[in-house]
């Protein structure tokens, strides 16, 4: 069948296309990067991802019989902002009904809240109220923290571990994780695509951490063991932005201080992803964290 994917060369979005090509689908991109390097030479087709014009949005997924929804913002830059990503959602999903879609797959995130205070979790329980109520087929995916090869969070924690004297953690480190590898995420999606139920499930892996322990894992398969050192979680913060002047990008954000403080990316449910964070550390030991991950240069 011919299955539409926002972001297919990006992150998950790469992962979860692989693994259709693999099964011998059709599979079109709507990107907002169309110059990106393309993994798949020349494989998948790319369109244009602009909300703004909702004729382009509807010819663009005409045909697909599945969307395969992985488009999000982790902070605000400029108009860039999670309010609006939230509007720009409601704008795909209203073409994707228009669109003649049968099927939505959403990648979300863990516990959203439309009573959080944090525009990332109300913004994604927003979202995912607008794919329930789009009256189409769904399946919604909420993973916590994913990890990969092109993976952010853990890659920079490394980074920091191989480079600087020590390991500032924001408060006590207690709060927890329950990491979730990319390619079993894209697994779930892939999988979702040939469901026809609705559910709404939680993507974790096998492992639960706290913060402290997740660092200590990470500097320990690496041999760069360093002093944590706790700090207050603005203190913390202020540090991780003095850093992301040098690197020039967003290190850290107030939200997601919050977001781990809060110990919103653990799941209740049953892990149904089998890879575990400790495997892969040792499995890429020699790789992680030696070159630094910039979201700003990914995507902007």
């Amino acid at each position: 069948m011919k299955i539409a994917v926002t972001g297919a060369f990006s992150y998950s979005g790469k992962y979860i296309t692989k693994r259709l090509l693999e099964r011998g689908e059709e599979v079109v991109t709507l990107t907002n990067h169309p110059n990106r390097p393309d993994p798949f030479n020349g494989k998948v087709k790319a369109f244009p991802l602009d909300f703004s014009n909702e004729n382009q949005l509807v010819a663009n997924l005409r045909g697909a019989e599945v969307l395969i929804n992985t488009y999000w913002v982790r902070f605000d830059k400029g108009s860039n902002t999670q309010p609006k990503a939230v509007e720009n959602t409601k704008a795909l999903v209203n073409a994707a009904v228009k669109a003649g879609i049968k099927r939505i797959v959403h990648i979300s995130i863990a516990n959203p809240s439309a009573e959080s205070h944090l525009p990332y979790y109300w913004g994604k329980a927003a979202n995912e109220k607008a794919v329930v109520d789009s009256g189409l087929s769904y399946a919604i995916l909420r993973p916590t923290v994913l990890f990969g090869k092109e993976d952010i969070l853990i890659n920079n924690i490394a980074w920091l571990l191989r480079y600087l004297p020590l390991f500032g953690l924001p408060g006590d480190g207690s709060y927890k994780l329950s990491p979730v590898y990319v390619d079993d995420l894209a697994k779930l999606a892939v999988d979702a695509v040939y469901k026809t139920e609705n559910y709404i499930w939680d993507a974790v892996g096998p492992d639960e951490f706290t913060f402290k322990e997740m660092v200590e894992l990470i500097g320990e398969t690496i041999n760069k063991q360093r002093p944590l050192l706790s700090f207050p979680p603005r203190l913390a913060l202020l540090a991780a932005q003095f850093l992301s002047l040098f690197v020039k990008d967003v290190m850290l954000t107030p939200e997601e201080v919050d977001g781990l403080m809060a110990n919103v990316l653990i799941s209740k449910d049953p892990p149904r992803c089998k890879t575990s964070l400790r495997d892969w550390l040792v499995e890429n030991k020699n790789t992680v964290g030696k070159e630094y991950a910039s979201e700003l240069v990914r995507h902007y």
